[in-house]
This record gives C-alpha cells, sequence and structure tokens, in this order.
C-alpha cells in the first residue's frame, strides 16, 4: 500500500504519518514534506526515488508524472486499468495527503509579484483532483483538521482489511467534495489576484472562493440555515471584525453590523451610526464623540432600542457610559478605551465587535445578489462626489450650513432602502424614509419621525422628484432645502415649485438607489 504526502501546511502531519505507516502503508513523499518527515524519523521514500525521475525546473516538477497519476487513477474494479498498471511496474497509490503553497497568504503579506507568481501551486492542485475524482477508490486529504479522526480510524481497524473499509463511502465521497472546494477557492483566489477590481463584475465568467468562517445558529429567520463566508484576500470589513463580548452573532446582526460599518466609514470625523433593520434610524457627526452618540441616539431614541450602534473612533468611557442606558445588539468601533470596554462587558450579552484596520485594498470584493437561477454583479455604491460638481437649480443658494448638512445627507441617503429620503440639521439625521414603493410615502416617513425637528432641516432623495407634489410634502416639514439627483422630464415644474416656495435646490446628477 501507498501514500502521497505533499503538504505546505505541515501542522499535526506527523499525526496522521505514524498511524499510516503502522496500518501498513509506505509514504512517498517529496520536497519539504519528505524532509520535514525524515527529520521525525519516519521511513519515507522521495518522489524522484520512486518515479525514478529526478525533480525538474528548480522543483516546479516533483509530482507531475505518469506513474504518481496512473497508481491515484487508476479503476480498482478495472480489469484493463489493472492491467495496464501490472504491465507497466506502476503501483496503486491509495491515500492522498496534500495542501497547496500558501499562495493567499504571500499575497495579503504583501510578497513580490514574483514571489507570489512562484506560489502558484500546480503539482497540488493536480493531485487533488485526481485523487477527489477516484474517490471510490482513493482516499484525499487536503484538511490538517481532518488527520486526527482519521488517524483514529487506522489505529482502530486490523492491518488485514481492506483500506477503503476505514472509511465509508460517504466519508470520501465528503472528503472529495472538501478538497474540491479547497481547489476551487485556491483557484479563484488567483484568478482574481490577475484581475483588476471592475474584472470581478464584467467578466464572462465569475468565480470568488469564500471560505466560510463561522457557522450560524440560522438565517434570517431560525427555519432558514446559515454561515458567515470570507474573502480570503481581504483582512477588513465586517467578516474580519473581532469579537471581544456577547452572545453569538446571528445573521441578522451581521448584516446590520455591516450597514453600520459602511456609513461610519463614509467618514474622517468622528461619528456614530445606530442601524434597525439595514437602515440609519439615527446618525450624527461631531467633533465630541459623546456629543455625536446622543444626538445620533435623539434622531430616534424608540428605533435605537435593539438596534446597532457603530462608531468610527476609538469609544471613550463617556460614551459608553452613556451608551448602557439602552438596550442594544452589537456595538462595533476600531477600538476601545480601556474603562470603555470594560463598561460595556458588564453588559453579558452584549456583543461587541472590534474593527480591524482598514487599508486600501486592491481586490475589491463585488455587490453580489442572488436571483432565481444566478446572480447579480456589480460594484459597490462608493462614488464621492465634489459639492462643485454639484448644480443649484433655484433662484435661493443655499448658505454654509446647509451646504454641510447637504454634503452629510448626500452621503447617507446612498445608505438607505430605496426610495430613500433622509433629513439632516446640524450635522445629524432626524428622519428617514425608506424602501417604500412611492417617494411621497417616504418623505412622510421622514417628516413624521423628525417632527418638530424637520424646521430648517435639508432633505435628501436618491433619486429625482417625478412630480412637484414631492416638494409640496417636503415644505410641510418647513424644510430649508433639497438636494437630489434631478433628471426628471419634469425638472422645471419641480425647479419652480421650490422657487416658489422660497427654498433652495441642488441638483448632485447622479442617484444612489438601493434595493
Amino acid at each position: 500500500m501507498r501514500a502521497l504526502f505533499s503538504v505546505s501546511n505541515k501542522s499535526g502531519i506527523e499525526n496522521l504519518a505514524k498511524p499510516v505507516i503502522n496500518y501498513g502503508f509506505n509514504i512517498i513523499s517529496s520536497g519539504g514534506t519528505y524532509s520535514y518527515l525524515k527529520e521525525k524519523n519516519f521511513q519515507v521514500q522521495e518522489v524522484s526515488e520512486y518515479t525514478q525521475s529526478s525533480e525538474l525546473l528548480e522543483g516546479r516538477v516533483k509530482t507531475l508524472h505518469p506513474i504518481i497519476h496512473a497508481g491515484i487513477l487508476a479503476k480498482r474494479d478495472s480489469l484493463s486499468h489493472m492491467s495496464e498498471l501490472e504491465d507497466n511496474q506502476i503501483g496503486k497509490i491509495d491515500l492522498v495527503v496534500v495542501n497547496l503553497y500558501p499562495f493567499v497568504e504571500k499575497v495579503n503579506n504583501g510578497d513580490s509579484h514574483e514571489n507570489i507568481i512562484e506560489n502558484i501551486d500546480i503539482g497540488g492542485p493536480t493531485l487533488i483532483r485526481a485523487a477527489a475524482k477516484n474517490f471510490k477508490d482513493v482516499i484525499i486529504i487536503v484538511d490538517p483538521e481532518d488527520y486526527n479522526w482519521i488517524a483514529k480510524r487506522f489505529l482502530e481497524f486490523d492491518k488485514k482489511r481492506d483500506v477503503l473499509e476505514i472509511l465509508s463511502y460517504e466519508e470520501r465521497k465528503n472528503l472529495a467534495k472538501k478538497a474540491f472546494q479547497h481547489v476551487s477557492v485556491y483557484d479563484a483566489s488567483i484568478s482574481r489576484y490577475f484581475s483588476s477590481s471592475e474584472d470581478v463584475y464584467i467578466s464572462e465568467e465569475s468565480s470568488f472562493g469564500f471560505k466560510k468562517s463561522l457557522n450560524l445558529r440560522y438565517g434570517e429567520n431560525p427555519h432558514q440555515k446559515g454561515s458567515l463566508y470570507k474573502d480570503p484576500l481581504s483582512n477588513t470589513g465586517i467578516a474580519n471584525a473581532i469579537q471581544l463580548n456577547g452572545k453569538e452573532l446571528s445573521f441578522n446582526n451581521i448584516l446590520d453590523a455591516d450597514a453600520a460599518w459602511n456609513i461610519v466609514a463614509e467618514f474622517s470625523d468622528s461619528s456614530v451610526a445606530i442601524i434597525k433593520h439595514g437602515n440609519p434610524c439615527g446618525f450624527s457627526v461631531n467633533n465630541n464623540q459623546l456629543n455625536a452618540y446622543k444626538l445620533a441616539y435623539l434622531g430616534d431614541s424608540v428605533s435605537a432600542y435593539g438596534g446597532i450602534i457603530a462608531f468610527n473612533k476609538e469609544v471613550s468611557t463617556e460614551s459608553a457610559l452613556s451608551m448602557m442606558e439602552v438596550f442594544y445588539e452589537v456595538v462595533i468601533a476600531p477600538s476601545y478605551s480601556f474603562e470603555a470596554l470594560n463598561i460595556l462587558k458588564s453588559k453579558k450579552n452584549l456583543r461587541i465587535l472590534q474593527m480591524p484596520r482598514q487599508n486600501k485594498e486592491k481586490f475589491n470584493f463585488p455587490d453580489i445578489k442572488i436571483i432565481s437561477g444566478g446572480a447579480l454583479i456589480q460594484g459597490f455604491d462608493t462614488l464621492k462626489q465634489d459639492p462643485s460638481e454639484w448644480n443649484v437649480v433655484t433662484k435661493l443658494k443655499p448658505d454654509k450650513r446647509e451646504l454641510q448638512d447637504l454634503q452629510l445627507a448626500w452621503k447617507i441617503v446612498k445608505h438607505i432602502k430605496s426610495n430613500g429620503i433622509v433629513l439632516v440639521k446640524d450635522n445629524s439625521l432626524i428622519g428617514m424614509g425608506a424602501g417604500q414603493p412611492n417617494r411621497l410615502n417616504s418623505i412622510q416617513l421622514a417628516i413624521n419621525a423628525a417632527g418638530s425637528k424637520s424646521k430648517g432641516a435639508v432633505l435628501a432623495s436618491d433619486a429625482f422628484f417625478p412630480y412637484k407634489d414631492n416638494v409640496d410634502l417636503a415644505l410641510s416639514g418647513e424644510i430649508s432645502c433639497i438636494i437630489q439627483p434631478g433628471g426628471s422630464i419634469r425638472d422645471k415644474e419641480v425647479i419652480d415649485a421650490a422657487d416658489l416656495a422660497g427654498i433652495s435646490m441642488v441638483f448632485t446628477g447622479k442617484r444612489h438607489f438601493k434595493h
């Protein structure tokens, strides 16, 4: 019996090699794996000795040999296959243990392009695919997490029994599935390394290569299963947050946490966002974090209960103390002062997330929306506009305060589900309407949420006003300025309504739909 061991990650490999050899296998190995096992005093045969063919091209060609692959791929129940092996004096290989060169690690560590290319594994994926294809007759192991339980099986079984009795057909099939997934993620990462950010959503074929990070209790509802997957080429974003406290995260927690972080990450000044069901119910920017928190909370104190809250700066002791009065599901921040963290941890169930350091990544992941039979893929809405690009279309122009609030409102509205309307006053969100089938409903919801605070506020709309009735309704809240994309065939009618009311209106020329 023969086994082939060729692993990049050698962690725990000796725990599998020992029972495999004791069972009666001869281990064939190459390169670093051969040296490692020899140093551990295991009897192993080098691949070049087994194939009677030297390694070529500085080790680029080692296991790519007919003797190796015929021994793996031969169907054991095929007389012609077995006859060919015998005629060519080729032995069967019944166990293949392989994991791949650390390509992803080299990319994430910022290695040179040349070193990254050298870490594109060729022989490894070929061995894995061959063994996984022939899983009926061959055991394929790619995950070090599987070493111990499989080693235990070898110890439990009598050496006289057929090796394929050690693992059931279903167990071998599951190992093959894991093997193909391992190669798939690896190949997807390589493909994305060679792609521009635009290629990800315009290529003829799309491959992403997620890796599971966390099993969730369930999905959006208890009857749905759910898991969290990470992008191997990214070290940032909510998927890479570190949980410091609290119950395990739910599917909905993660969605809302992502929405909260995406908003505060837009700002360099201290900002606080409170999210409920994917939409911000509170937001504020202030040079004092405690003030920003209090103003965000006052934006909609009813909806804030049970919400997700995000800070873009280290959470201060004062902010943590103020938050203790309210029930939140999740708190997100890049860091916490020592005192603030201890205060928040006193709430045993509060999920506290620490965000990784933000960096400018080459490998931007696309916005993917799964549909029946496929997926819609696009780039994320990361548009940043300079107010100098905007067009004031009314006779009255916004003053300095209004212009500042307009900039904030225009950043927030792209995070609101369409039809999206936000009211902003003094750098704080005071009212919001989202996800309505018509814009009038969203305007009414925003005005109702703001109450008397809407007087003098600015209003942002994610898409153009189709009729002047939108302006008329906005005026019922005594707003002072409107920002919208423009582009309706009735723009003149809408502008005239604003002029008649004596308010200013700005066209951005860009819309921010979010379905």
